[in-house]
């Protein structure tokens, strides 16, 4: 299909790869690609290195840190999902334990006795694939990035409050507040208030000394004057520190003689405070300051002064405790104009008198207040640093766990450091971490987009972030920082609006964590060539144009006044003041709001829908690209991992539905295709080759299409030939009236596949068995299994239908002797067993695509098949690549050898003659494959050249190689057969079963476009009857017209019409998103294609045949099929389970509950007055014990029902009465006690 580019501006840059956010973080934390003499203080080896070594008070010992090393995984990404097992690799770290004389003193060095160093394996580290997952038991995992306060200073102004807030990367929050009573207080890990200058002589400064290096600037000795601060003590009872100068202490101080003295100048910033504090304050001594602090956040004395001051000093200035982090150490070196290098991540004493400076300049009003929702003030951590925390705490545990061992051991007694280390801690933490950390989610796998989106969401939620309940507007809202970095439009419609954002498509992570976008650099009103990421700090100061911004060739701006962004603001400037550009108008949005053609014609509220829809669009069985595009459908297909893409150029040599073998330059190169695998979604995965044998390939073509993907493209829908037009009533309120022939031709028809498991255990009375053999079943229901009692590849199965037979043991049961005699002459059939078998749950009907068997024995019948099936397969994959090695050296064989004179006989091994003396060498003898018979010196003499006879030597030496690199890697393949397959503990068995139900458009399904246009089927509409052209063309839809305007998503309209001319041109539109074609090209298109330019035509009404009054919209939208599909919702219950608390039927499908009878029901019965049935909904179809069962007595017996019992809940009313001294008590009960 041709594609027509509506493409206005062509000096957009390309899109950067859109999985570097996850890959680059995980790689960096663990880096994999450094050998480990190499590696930098970084993420776990910074962590290693902080922790270790562990050094004995008594230098008895020295446990130290080599290297850490990661082997080679266990098993393949697509083993791991096969087996449900994790995909992972083994976790070595290399100790060295020295041992040392014990100390006499303490200032004694460490005397060398003896070093212990060992290789000891910790865990098993899961591994993150390719496409930014990871494999836990089988399920694939993401981690989703965390948005949260960035390390630094925030001065924040609330409710006449001025407080100032140091937020460490690691360790508790620091606030610094001034009252309106201008009471100056500090926080410790914001609990109680603590006076600050009790917390400056706790850490040792008096007054004086605090004063001076708070304001080194303004305090000086001078004559005084009227409005100085004293700011040192004086041998004057009545003039203290704090004291402000008034005409009678100038007087008196006059007096006195003492007119020179040590004073903070009047203009100081904050004095009022300061003099407050230091008036209000009585002095004591720094023992006394501790102990009041402690007492005050422990509630408890301290038993030793020390403690105190562990405690207080603790708390800001142990790196351990207090840690600013790279991010940290950089902000505060920006406020305060420093260049501390970055390392020193600790918070210094020095550093508590600036931020009180600052403060107190804050409160008069010298500096604004900071921006907490700016995103300067938010940064990222992604997969790398949320591991950190876990690694760190699990390491601390680790090494506590080691010192009480050598304890117990005795140094003297270690021999081996396998005795003494064991990585059962870590490997807890890192478990926890990937299976019940809130960010590691489940992965959306309904179609490619989703996936790729939910690698690249931010969420404010999370440990140490926001919850959803506390969360106010402001941080929901957007800012005008996340232009370029986080996407204002895609994110959840509920209590999460806001709160779970997609990071912007050109966005990239910063070494501090911080979201950056690219610009093109301007110069002098030029745009040049250079590409400037920028953080949001960053960006403050420059005035950047918008990407819209005419250029002429030579990319220099045309107009003289260019309209910019700056500082938050739209101003206009001159184009010589322009510094940067937007290199796409791309970059403000996530890649599903990219996809949104006409996106600038849309209300935000609709394109929101839209970009959400778009992830819940499941694959189709007949995907078909959009013919309205925005351009971007290829990438994104390419970066969800969902197509086959050529690694190298190359030739297809074999094709086939579950492979493609292609021959390059360095091998043969094998691409396996996924075929019917099922989604953590239950969507259908499925790739389909697009190559034919003998195809030449180049590096980068297309292979196969995956699922949602149309000729390399994402395709999650299909274009479909719509009218807005009511219809009626039966598209009243976004209903969607369709025709039958998208029933018929499958249009909208997916598959679903659905996973059913059985395990079979070892039990206390018994192991138990896969069979076919079970008790009470007729040979009828047992037909669709085989031998085994496993269910066909094929068996179409029914709600109930036995898929995996399987009995348990129970325990033994006595028997009555005719009963013995009976069991002794026919048999001992299933005796103490019960059924236990695997059935086809409610609801459920399809097709059984696919059995998966593993067993942890290799012996028993059932394993040995399997087994057996394996290794035919194997032994075919192995076959195959040597026989391409083979046919690889004929053919280098042939390009040197071929038609060269044989100077005598050749033999072959067997001594037999191939080639006689004169005769020439033929190609026959290389297809035939007799070249494989000569031996290597034949070979080598057939030619005089010594480079020829090295290269005939190399070729055969290559082959050699080859084929024992195959054979090792099939030995050590059988091995893992031989071995069986790796369960949890006590399973014997694993048997999944895979059902595909190929799901047809129905009413109740949901549809939606790209627009937030979205509807629910109400009626399928006979061909005949659906409204159609003057060309006799019946429409596909029929949408209301009435969904639009109130809406105000016109881009549905746009492309509707566009979609129209695309369809009769035979063309795909590329329209991206502001950039895109304008109504006037539609219109012009629509000429060209020889339709009306208002996209509007006659309909005829199918029914009646006659036209409609009024011209009506017709063309194509692309529409999707939803994943709420009304298979999955509707439900029924007759008989089921109750709560055993209650004693009501549960509630939901998957509990197998009921709809719930609730109080407006009720009324609705009894304004109807249907008694009975209100007395039996709140009865025996509710929660009456005794009344149901005896109800269901009568129904076998065929008797009248009883009289409903008295229910549980009313009990339950009764009791609760008498808990308030309340009793109840039946009228009838108190007649007959009179009586």
């Amino acid at each position: 299909m041709k594609k027509r580019d509506f493409t206005k501006y062509q000096h957009s840059w390309e899109i950067p790869p859109l999985l570097s956010i996850q890959l680059e973080s995980y790689h960096s934390f663990f880096q994999f690609d450094k050998p480990p003499e190499k590696r930098e203080e970084i993420g776990l080896q910074k962590i290693f290195k902080e922790i270790f070594p562990i050094v004995d008070t008594h230098k008895r010992f020295i446990l130290d840190f080599v290297k850490y090393e990661i082997k080679e995984p266990r098993y393949s990404p697509e083993e791991a999902l096969l087996k449900g097992l994790s995909y992972d690799a083994p976790f070595y770290v290399t100790f060295r334990f020295i041992k040392g004389e014990p100390a006499k003193e303490e200032k004694e060095k460490f005397k060398i006795k003896e070093i212990i160093e060992q290789d000891i394996y910790l865990f098993n580290l899961p591994l993150m694939t390719e496409d930014g997952t990871f494999i836990i038991n089988g399920n694939e995992r993401v981690v989703v990035n965390q948005l949260h306060r960035a390390p630094g200073v925030y001065l924040i102004r609330e409710k006449n409050e001025h407080s100032l807030l140091l937020v460490p990367l690691r360790g508790a929050w620091f606030e610094m507040v001034i009252s309106r009573d201008n009471d100056f207080s500090v926080l410790l890990d914001r609990k109680r208030k603590i006076p600050l200058f009790t917390f400056l002589q706790a850490l040792g400064y008096s007054p004086e000394v605090a004063l001076e290096k708070i304001y080194p600037d303004m305090i000086i000795e001078k004559e005084i004057e009227v409005g100085d601060m004293i700011a040192q003590s004086t041998n004057l009872e009545a003039i203290s520190i704090g004291e402000i100068v008034t005409e009678g202490i100038l007087e008196f101080l006059q007096k006195q003689g003492q007119t020179r003295l040590k004073c903070l100048r009047k203009d100081a910033p904050g004095i009022k405070v300061v003099h407050n504090v230091l008036k209000s304050w009585s002095f004591e001594d720094e023992n006394e300051a501790l102990k009041k602090i402690y007492k005050k956040l422990r509630g408890i004395e301290p038993t030793q002064i020390s403690i105190a001051r562990n405690f207080v000093e603790g708390a800001l200035f142990d790196s351990t405790r207090f840690d600013l982090g790279k991010c940290g150490r950089f902000r505060l070196n920006q406020i305060f104009n420093e260049n501390i290098p970055l390392e020193k991540t600790n918070f210094e004493k020095e550093e508590l008198f600036k931020l009180i400076r600052r403060l107190l300049e804050f409160y008069d009003r010298l500096i604004p207040p900071d921006d907490t929702e700016h995103l300067s003030a938010r940064r990222v951590r992604s997969v790398g640093e949320l591991l950190e925390p876990y690694f760190r705490n699990s390491l601390i545990a680790f090494t506590n766990q080691v010192k009480e061992k050598i304890m117990q051991l005795g140094v003297n007694k270690i021999t081996s450091l396998r005795e003494l280390i064991q990585g059962k801690p870590i490997e807890g933490m890192v478990l926890k971490f990937f299976t019940q950390h809130p960010l590691c989610q489940y992965m959306e796998q309904v179609n490619p987009l989703s996936s790729l989106i939910h690698k690249r969401r931010v969420s404010a939620l999370g440990p140490g972030g926001l919850t959803k309940e506390t969360a106010g507007f402001e941080v929901r809202d957007v800012h005008y920082s996340h232009y370029g970095r986080i996407c204002p439009i895609e994110t959840p419609e509920g209590a999460n609006i806001g709160l779970i954002n997609t990071i912007a498509t050109y966005s990239k992570i910063n070494e501090f964590g911080f979201i950056t976008t690219p610009y093109w650099r301007v110069k002098n009103g030029v745009v040049t060539k250079e590409i400037v990421y920028l953080a949001p700090y960053e960006e403050e100061g420059y005035k950047i144009a918008q990407f819209t911004t005419p250029l002429d060739k030579d990319r220099r701006i045309i107009n003289k006044e260019v309209v910019v962004r700056y500082r938050g603001d739209v101003i206009t400037v001159s184009r010589e003041e322009v510094n940067f550009m937007d290199v796409s108008p791309k970059q403000l949005f996530s890649p599903s709001t990219v996809m949104i053609p006409f996106l600038e014609h849309n209300d935000a509220d609709r394109a929101l829908m839209g970009a959400n829809m778009q992830r819940q669009a499941v694959p189709l069985l007949k995907p078909e690209k959009p013919l309205v595009a925005t351009g971007v459908e290829e990438q994104w297909a390419r970066e969800s991992g969902a197509v086959v893409i050529a690694e190298e150029d190359g030739e297809v040599i074999k094709v086939d539905s579950q492979r493609i073998l292609l021959k390059t330059a360095t091998g043969l190169k094998e691409y396996r295709l996924k075929k019917f695998k099922k989604t953590n979604q239950y969507t259908c995965y499925n790739q389909i080759p697009k190559v034919k044998k003998g195809m030449k390939i180049k590096k980068g073509d297309l292979l196969a299409d995956g699922p949602c993907t149309d000729d390399g493209q994402l395709a999650l829908g299909r274009n479909i030939l719509v009218a807005f037009l009511p219809w009626r009533g039966y598209n009243y309120e976004d209903a969607i009236v369709i025709s039958e022939n998208l029933l018929k031709e499958d249009v909208f028809t997916s598959i679903q596949i659905l996973e059913f498991e059985i395990q079979t255990r070892e039990t206390k009375l018994g192991p138990e068995e896969i069979t076919r053999d079970i008790p009470g079943v007729t040979e009828e229901d047992l037909a669709h299994l085989d031998k085994f009692g496993i269910v066909r590849i094929g068996t179409e199965v029914a709600p109930g239908d036995i898929l995996v037979g399987r009995i348990t043991p129970r325990g033994e049961t006595e028997f009555m002797p005719e009963e013995k005699l009976l069991r002794a002459i026919f048999g001992e059939k299933a005796a103490n067993v019960r059924d236990t078998s695997l059935r086809v749950e409610p609801g459920v009907y399809g097709t059984v695509i696919d059995v998966q068997i593993f067993s942890r024995r290799t012996d028993d019948p059932l394993a040995k098949e399997v087994f057996r099936i394996r290794e035919e397969e194997l032994e075919r994959r192995f076959a195959e690549k040597k026989d391409f090695l083979i046919q690889e050296k004929r053919e280098k064989l042939k390009n040197i050898l071929l038609n060269v004179e044989v100077s005598k006989n050749i033999k072959d091994k067997k001594n037999k003659i191939i080639l006689k003396e004169g005769e020439k060498i033929t190609a026959e003898l290389f297809d035939s494959g007799k070249i494989d018979k000569i031996k290597a010196e034949d070979l080598m003499e057939l030619v005089k050249n010594e480079e020829k006879k090295k290269e005939i030597q190399k070729i055969l030496q290559e082959f050699e190689e080859g084929i024992k690199l195959i054979e090792a890697e099939r030995k050590k393949e059988k091995e893992k057969l031989k071995n069986g397959d790796e369960l949890p503990s006590g399973v014997l068995k694993w048997v999944r079963v895979y059902i595909a139900q190929k799901r047809k458009i129905s009413v109740g399904d949901k549809l939606a476009g790209r627009h937030g246009n979205k509807g629910v089927i109400s009626k399928i509409l006979p061909v005949e009857d659906m409204p159609y052209l003057p060309d006799g063309t019946p429409v596909d839809m029929v949408l209301n017209p009435l969904g639009v305007p109130s809406r105000m998503n016109i881009g549905q309209i746009l492309e509707t019409a566009l979609g129209w001319a695309m369809k009769v041109q035979g063309c795909q539109a590329i329209t991206p998103i502001f950039e895109g074609a304008t109504i006037k090209e539609i219109k012009e298109e629509l000429k060209k294609a020889g339709l009306p330019e208002d996209g509007k035509i006659t309909l005829y009404d199918g029914r009646t045949g006659l036209p409609f009054k009024e011209k009506v919209v017709v063309g194509y939208i692309y529409m999707m099929k939803l994943i709420h599909m009304v298979d999955d919702k509707i439900h029924a219950r007759s008989v089921g389970r109750y709560s055993l608390i209650t004693q009501q039927p549960l509630g939901g499908k998957a509990q197998f509950g009921g709809q719930r009878f609730g109080e407006m029901e009720v009324w609705a019965l009894e304004a109807y007055g249907a008694a009975y049935t209100l007395q039996e909904m709140l009865t025996i179809k509710s929660d009456d014990v005794e009344g149901r069962t005896e109800l269901f007595e009568s129904l076998i017996k065929g008797t009248n029902p009883p009289t409903p019992k008295i229910p549980a809940s009313f009990s339950v009313l009764v009791k609760e009465l008498r808990g308030l001294c309340l009793d109840l008590v039946p009228i009838n009960l108190e007649r007959r006690k009179n009586e």
